[in-house]
């Protein structure tokens, strides 16, 4: 069934409402598999950890798609080794990397394991293209997106790209990507389902503009013009509370 498309609050943001979160996840694969178009160049794309991005991640393995022409960078990490649990990268790699056999060569994950994370911090920064093709975000009950948590100072950065932060929840020592990071991306693709995030969202598309308090409105931008970039896809629980035209 295709999705109710909608532009949502006074920052026009562009919203995709789907019956389910398997449906929002079928979308998200099917975004990244374009990018991989044999005529295009390379392309970047930066992962979210979660429960709807696994199993977007999932579906995307079993798309007939060239993986050789996108590199895979990541978010945020728990400061954690990368075969933990807790681990974005072991999720991506059990949900996508193993299955759909791609190369470590175009995985660049955190090292969220080193004792040193500003040190990690910055070379990750080293890592990163100027501007990723597609940011993959997903967002919490409390509106934080990443590793970027309400009233954390990492809201405010404007030169680094990537933070040690603390989070939180468990564990809470984090590497996260920056607002830069997320300003700068090409297109930026807001996971979001279940009830539970209903009013978070509600805060974020028809609430003032305040990503101290509700980080997830960094996907979008303070205006219209900036949110251009940006696409929410919501099931319908997520979406219950919106206004919609």
């Amino acid at each position: 069934m295709a999705p109710r498309i909608a532009t949502i609050g006074p920052r026009k943001v562009h919203v995709e409402i789907y019956e389910t979160a398997a449906d929002v996840a079928d979308a998200a694969a099917a975004t990244i598999a374009d990018l991989a178009k044999p005529s295009g160049e390379r392309a970047s794309v930066m992962l979210a950890g979660g429960t709807t991005p696994k199993i977007a991640y999932e579906r995307l393995a079993k798309l007939p798609v060239d993986f050789a022409r996108i590199d895979f960078y990541f978010g945020d990490e728990r400061a954690v080794p990368p075969d933990h649990a807790d681990s974005n990268y072991r999720m991506a790699r059990s949900a996508l990397f193993d299955p759909a056999h791609v190369g470590n060569a175009r995985v660049r994950r955190m090292a969220g394991e080193l004792a040193d994370l500003e040190s990690a911090a910055r070379d990750y920064e080293a890592l990163l293209p100027k501007r990723v093709d597609l940011l993959l975000l997903g967002m919490g009950e409390d509106g934080h997106t990443a590793s970027l948590f309400p009233g954390s100072s990492a809201i405010g950065e404007t030169s680094r790209l990537v933070l040690p932060v603390i989070g939180p929840k468990p564990p809470p020592k984090r590497l996260t990507i920056t607002p830069p990071v997320i300003e700068r991306a090409a297109l930026v693709l807001v996971l979001a389902t279940g009830a539970s995030k209903a009013d978070a969202l509600t805060r974020a598309l028809q609430g003032p503009w305040d990503p101290s308090a509700v980080p997830i409105q960094l996907a979008s931008g303070p205006d219209a013009e900036s949110g251009a970039r940006a696409r929410f896809l919501l099931d319908r629980d997520a979406a219950a509370k919106l206004v919609v035209n």
